[in-house]
């Protein structure tokens, strides 16, 4: 976790206090990650079927725009920014009980300004490079929860969506190069970076087909530019938690470059054949790396719950790459039955993740003489 969010003082809600909202969190991510099965033609529970249309923002704005809002406000040590995890949430809740669809726009929308706001604020008492991309980061986010609100057309939201996360990761790992003999140059490289892919983001509006391709060129950029720069270069060669989390990441930007390279051959346009292996390279093989990396630590620090390091932590990464590599294969060679099972397999690698975090907070209840890093 950042620096910014190691600084909780008595103002920050209770842990107790923001378990609830994590769980609207968590309920979008199960009905999510089923919707997304049932766009496979797999069967689900009806629920699930009912809500395969808004499979990306059960997904995007409503589980993660809840952690990621969350993991923010824990930073930011205040009670108002919490409004943007609940308002996240609770757009997801809306989606889920059928709500006017303006009711989960109108919470997104807030929740990604008090984000944006709270991003801001913190740019404000700390202007740096990194302070200003979680901003950008943020600000993203906004304006794709409004192209969607204004168009109807989650396509058009998807591309802002994937900004938000990769310049909200890239913001935090930028942080950490201040550790490292990065050269002015590559700051300034990074600075340029993410300049293109915001003109990539808004020339599509125009242009849609160049847009989204030069779009895809600055995340394959910036992918190399973090496998280069990352601290996780370094800390792979440690052991225990530090080593787990390098691998996640250097994994994670393997997945960010192969997005890319997908997406500069037109996979990020709507109606491609590229479009679902490009996608679920970003979001899958690139955020969900990202979340398995730092859940060790952030989880903990959110919820004020020990949750040991074991080294089982592996297996649902192996789960998630490998079934992952398949569905790329899938949708690549058209077999659709491949697809349908490395689906599946996604699926599978997030239960096992979550049923390893489920034994490890047990361990650290049963057993808190056990080391946080072994």
């Amino acid at each position: 976790m950042n620096s910014i969010a190691a600084r909780i003082d008595m103002k920050s809600l209770s842990p107790f206090a923001r378990l609830p909202i994590l769980f609207f969190g968590m309920l979008a991510l199960v009905i999510g990650v089923l919707s997304g099965l049932a766009r496979l033609a797999l069967d689900v529970p009806l629920i699930a079927a009912a809500h395969a249309g808004t499979h990306g923002p059960l997904m995007i704005a409503a589980f993660l725009g809840t952690v990621i809002s969350m993991e923010r406000a824990v930073a930011i040590a205040r009670r108002w920014p919490y409004l943007a995890p609940l308002c996240a949430g609770l757009g997801g809740l809306a989606l889920l009980l059928g709500f006017p669809m303006i009711t989960a726009h109108a919470l997104f929308i807030a929740a990604a300004t008090i984000l944006f706001c709270g991003s801001g604020l913190i740019l404000r008492q700390q202007p740096a490079p990194h302070t200003a991309t979680l901003a950008l980061g943020a600000l993203s986010w906004l304006i794709g929860n409004l192209l969607w609100y204004t168009s109807g057309a989650v396509a058009l939201a998807v591309p802002w969506w994937i900004a938000f996360l990769v310049l909200t990761i890239a913001g935090e790992r930028l942080e950490l190069t201040r550790f490292l003999p990065t050269p002015p140059s590559a700051r300034r490289v990074f600075a340029a970076l993410v300049a293109l892919m915001l003109t990539g983001l808004a020339s599509s509006y125009w242009d849609m087909e160049f847009g989204l391709r030069l779009f895809a060129a600055t995340l394959l950029a910036l992918a190399l530019w973090l496998l280069r720069h990352d601290i996780a270069r370094r800390t792979v060669r440690q052991s225990g938690l530090t080593r787990y989390i390098a691998i996640c990441l250097l994994s994670g930007y393997v997945w960010l470059a192969l997005s890319g390279l997908l997406g500069m051959a037109g996979g990020f346009s709507p109606g491609s054949p590229l479009r679902d292996a490009t996608l679920h390279a970003v979001f899958l093989g690139f955020v969900v790396s990202m979340i398995f990396g730092h859940a060790p630590i952030i989880f903990p620090a959110v919820a004020k719950i020990r949750m040991p390091y074991h080294s089982a932590f592996y297996l649902p990464l192996a789960v998630l790459h490998a079934s992952l590599l398949a569905r790329a294969v899938g949708d690549l060679t058209g077999i659709i039955l491949l697809t349908r099972a490395a689906g599946i397999a996604n699926a599978t690698a997030l239960l096992i993740f979550f049923l390893t975090v489920l034994v490890s907070v047990g361990r650290g209840k049963s057993r808190p003489d056990i080391k946080e890093n072994r």
